[in-house]
């Protein structure tokens, strides 16, 4: 199994999209260790969406659509959907 996620900070007012094989929850904990990165400019992401998928090519391929979308409105969208 593997997964697309994203990520939000309240303090960024950003979003993180990614795709792991890994438990979400554990992904997670490594976005908010030190590291270098997008994602250590702030220590309070939070998983907002979560998809799941059979294959990780399949979650790949979902995140780079993901990414395409360039567009906060329709990510806030896709989110929104799913609550």
């Amino acid at each position: 199994m593997a997964c697309v996620y994203i990520l939000h900070s309240i303090s960024l007012d950003k979003f993180y999209i990614g795709h792991t094989e890994q438990p979400p929850e554990e992904r997670l904990r490594k976005h908010l260790t030190n590291h270098d990165g997008f994602t250590a400019k702030a220590k309070d992401w939070k998983i907002v969406y979560l998809k799941e998928f059979e294959t990780k090519p399949q979650a790949n391929a979902e995140e780079r659509r993901l990414k395409k979308l360039k567009s906060k409105l329709a990510i806030q969208k896709l989110i929104a959907s799913t609550t």
